[in-house]
């Protein structure tokens, strides 16, 4: 206690207080007292204050260089971004271009209504015509169940989302049924389009599709349906829905109209030729 009681009442030290008083009746503290260390003492405050204002001046003189250099940054910037959008847009007239060559050359090919059937198989040209019309969503409550990302858990009790494999089950199962030509959300299937996900989005041949996800299939309607419903595909969409609240609704149609495929892959296939036996 006498300890403590010591510090609280001596918070300096003696020691630093007898050495302040020695320099002080020896005249070395405090300002400088001869003509020398006052001339001393000026000429760095001088110094000082001038480095202070060269700095100062400096940047000044530089801050308009810079605010230019990020003008002409952010202007290059502007100028790139034009010529990519400028790019893609000339991408997309070529495939337009392209596509069109391609349905005009399977026009011109002949073959009657073999080649008509082959354009539709294939997806290079527009069909209409009755079929079937099955619009696939998320649960109601998807939104606000479960946490984290849904398409990272393994089961659907906490998500209610559809996911890219139920959509390839979907349509794998439409091509079994019947049906002659699918689309998604206005985009053409073909027998080598992909269906993937991409975090929380479901691509279709690298293209993002946000729910409800449309799905049109031409087909003979009625049957496409029954036979759609009573598929193994089918009654996997209605457990979907049942246990999941994965909402769906199916129709038939008398009218339909599906677009061509933004770009079509022609690939022809060659007989294999048996090798001669000796």
């Amino acid at each position: 206690m006498s300890l403590l009681t010591n510090v609280m009442d001596h918070s300096l030290d003696d020691g630093y207080a007898e050495a302040a008083a020695r320099r002080q009746a020896a005249g070395e503290g405090g300002l400088p007292r001869t003509l020398r260390a006052k001339l001393g003492l000026a000429a760095g405050l001088v110094l000082a204050a001038l480095v202070v204002t060269v700095g100062a001046a400096q940047a000044r003189i530089a801050a308009p260089v810079v605010a230019k250099e990020r003008e002409e940054l952010i202007d290059r910037i502007d100028q790139e971004t034009e010529a990519a959008d400028k790019l893609e847009d000339t991408v997309d007239e070529l495939r337009g271009d392209v596509s069109a060559m391609q349905r005009e050359a399977l026009r011109a090919s002949g073959g009657g209504d073999q080649t008509e059937l082959v354009g539709i198989l294939s997806g290079a040209v527009e069909v209409h015509g009755p079929g079937v019309k099955l619009v696939v969503n998320d649960a109601k409550d998807a939104s606000s169940g479960g946490g984290g990302d849904p398409r990272e858990t393994s089961g659907f009790s906490d998500t209610g989302r559809v996911r890219d494999r139920d959509m390839q089950r979907v349509v794998n199962g439409l091509w079994e049924s019947g049906a002659e030509a699918v689309s998604i959300n206005g985009q053409r299937l073909t027998a080598l389009s992909a269906i993937r996900a991409a975090g929380d989005a479901i691509l279709v041949d690298n293209k993002p599709l946000v729910p409800p996800y449309t799905v049109l299939a031409v087909g003979d309607g009625r049957r496409l349906s029954t036979r759609f419903q009573n598929s193994a595909d089918g009654l996997y969409l209605h457990a979907l829905q049942e246990n999941y609240g994965i909402r769906t609704a199916i129709s038939a149609e008398d009218d339909l109209r599906l677009p061509a495929a933004p770009s079509v892959i022609v690939r022809t296939a060659q007989p294999k030729t048996e090798k001669g036996t000796s």
